[in-house]
């Protein structure tokens, strides 16, 4: 279990050490009430802002903050809830605070990334200059995670400062359900090697065993909808792939606007709850991974 611990004044970037994640939004794409489900990692002096969604410079502001202050992201996929964002973060760096962000991604990530989402808002710069088509990099640093070999599907791996990250694969849009290879590219992330961060992802039974195997996992904060859905995680479905056990170390999020509705059960089935934005989950556990 994390220790849950209150919100106060404005989003802390620095902490006294301990792993810390704090949720701007914990809703799905259409959501209204939750803002989106992106989150800020905090370990000592470092940060790494997963995802930042059309909604994510709002939701700072919602937490007396400014989104100017985040310097690393990590971005899991191309839907807008997820990089909706990107295109202000690059502008209001390039133009207000004079610095470059960095983002953690592949170059397999990068190319799609800039092609079919930031391309057309960010390509040309819009006065004199003697380099009118920008890219990618003047945007953005990118660093670049180092493959992991022997792995079941490609597994990179980064350090952001103090904090270690992992990321991998997931199912989430695909045209077969038995080969992640045929899918929409979409990443989860391990932070630390014990907390286990799916990002969007279908119910993914085989990356779970693989991952709580090879780790010693403290908490999983999966990718949940109540009710079906074709892209996400159905509720039914996680319940059949979750042992007992590891239910009681899972926090759902992603959820739709009528999770208020099925709280009460989700406790009862032995979860550890649906996320809650605007506070900090806490990672007290020693470091303890297993090495691949």
């Amino acid at each position: 279990m994390m220790k849950i611990r209150e919100f106060k004044n404005s989003i802390e970037f620095k902490n006294d050490g301990q792993l810390s994640l704090f949720f701007l939004g914990t809703g799905g794409a259409f959501s209204k009430k939750y803002f989106q489900n992106n989150a800020l990692i905090i370990k000592g002096n470092s940060h790494i802002l997963i995802d930042c969604g059309t909604l994510c410079p709002l939701a700072f502001s919602f937490f007396n903050s400014d989104i100017t202050q985040v310097r690393n992201f990590l971005l899991t996929h191309n839907h807008a809830d997820h990089i909706g964002g990107m295109e202000e973060i690059a502008l209001v760096n390039m133009y207000g605070t004079k610095q470059v962000p960095n983002i953690l991604i592949t170059d397999e990530f990068k190319k799609i990334l800039w092609n079919e989402s930031l391309k057309g808002g960010l390509k040309i710069k819009g006065e004199n200059s003697a380099k009118p088509t920008m890219s990618f990099d003047d945007y953005f640093h990118q660093i670049k995670p180092k493959k992991i070999k022997k792995s079941p599907r490609p597994f990179y791996e980064a350090e952001i400062g103090d904090i270690n990250l992992k990321i991998f694969r997931t199912k989430h849009i695909f045209t077969d359900k038995n080969n992640w290879k045929n899918s929409y590219y979409s990443i989860g992330v391990l932070i630390d090697n014990k907390i286990i961060y799916t990002g969007d992802s279908q119910a993914d039974k085989e990356l779970i065993e693989w991952l709580t195997s090879e780790f010693n996992i403290e908490c999983i904060f999966h990718d949940c909808q109540f009710g079906h859905n074709a892209v996400h995680t159905d509720y039914e479905e996680l319940l059949k792939i979750l042992t007992p056990d590891l239910r009681k170390k899972t926090y759902l999020c992603h959820y739709s606007d009528n999770a208020d509705q099925q709280k009460d059960r989700v406790m009862q089935d032995g979860f550890a709850g649906c996320v809650t934005r605007g506070v900090y989950y806490d990672c007290e556990q020693a470091d303890s991974s297993k090495l691949l």
